[in-house]
């Protein structure tokens, strides 16, 4: 193995927390993938013997370019530096609290983290979701790491005054597609068409099906005798979040082979996105629910 292939099988052990920084940076698959890219690209004009701390260096360069994602997105949602820094340090926040947000935010990522400035994004995300100190996170935005506490404590308070909606909206979605994992197993033909909109569509990519060609299914009797027949699929298949939202996944020794993403309309299931293409599946930011 040369040194190029060593170098590419490093990066590829940091490939998953990278991608997992850069879309709770952006808030979107591609974006995150491309950000992940740029970041390997950049490792391959890098002398990588001088790195010390690989993983620290590929996590600072991801979180660059996601600021200068976020930055050329909408320059009036920056704010200067004086309102930013000005604000007192929260100190009273609890820990054990801070933990418990860290966890819970991905569910209301998309409703409220785009409502923060670039800074004050980049030191929540890489601060409370990913424990990056606030010595390493001040350079990056310019700040003094008391700044840098400063916009992730002002941060913090958004996400937690976010939209009481958000996470009822999703723990109802989340008993929705369990109550259709649950049917599907169970071949349950009734139960899923009271689980799904009377227009709903099913879509599944050329990888998905046994005919290796894209599929396109509409209409409640029709998709749900799809989903009834699928019951050996099913059984093997467990709740996720995927991109943010609920979703299934169906795993092969460890790995991800099929994954359905799931929109909504008036409660019911009113699109179903199949996915089992493996270079759209590495696109994905994907977490297994108990």
């Amino acid at each position: 193995m040369d040194e190029r292939d060593r170098l590419a099988e490093r990066f590829e052990e940091h490939r998953t927390r990278l991608r997992a920084v850069a879309y709770r940076m952006l808030g979107s698959a591609s974006e995150a993938e491309d950000a992940v890219q740029d970041t390997w690209l950049r490792l391959n004009r890098t002398d990588a013997g001088e790195i010390e701390n690989l993983g620290g260096w590929l996590t600072t360069v991801v979180a660059r370019v996601c600021l200068n994602v976020l930055r050329s997105r909408d320059h009036r949602r920056e704010e200067p530096l004086d309102a930013a820094s000005s604000e007192p340090a929260d100190s009273s926040v609890d820990l054990a609290a801070d933990a418990v947000l860290a966890d819970s935010v991905g569910l209301a990522m998309l409703v409220v983290l785009d409502t923060l400035v670039p800074a004050e994004r980049l030191a929540f995300v890489l601060h409370d979701m990913f424990a990056v100190p606030f010595d390493e996170i001040a350079p990056l935005i310019d700040r003094t790491p008391a700044a840098a506490r400063q916009l992730a404590s002002r941060a913090r308070r958004r996400v937690q005054r976010r939209p009481a909606t958000a996470e009822p909206d999703l723990a109802r979605r989340r008993q929705a597609v369990d109550a259709y994992l649950a049917a599907a197993r169970g071949g349950d033909f009734e139960a899923l068409l009271e689980l799904l909109h009377p227009d709903v569509v099913l879509r599944a990519d050329k990888a998905a099906g046994p005919s290796r060609a894209p599929i396109f299914l509409r209409g409640v009797d029709t998709v749900a005798r799809g989903a009834a027949a699928a019951s050996v699929r099913a059984a093997v298949t467990q709740l996720a979040l995927v991109n943010g939202g609920i979703g299934l996944v169906m795993a092969d020794e460890g790995l991800p082979s099929v994954v359905l993403a799931f929109a909504f309309v008036d409660g019911k299931i009113a699109e179903i996105d199949v996915m089992a293409d493996r270079d759209r599946l590495r696109t994905l930011d994907l977490v297994i629910l108990d």
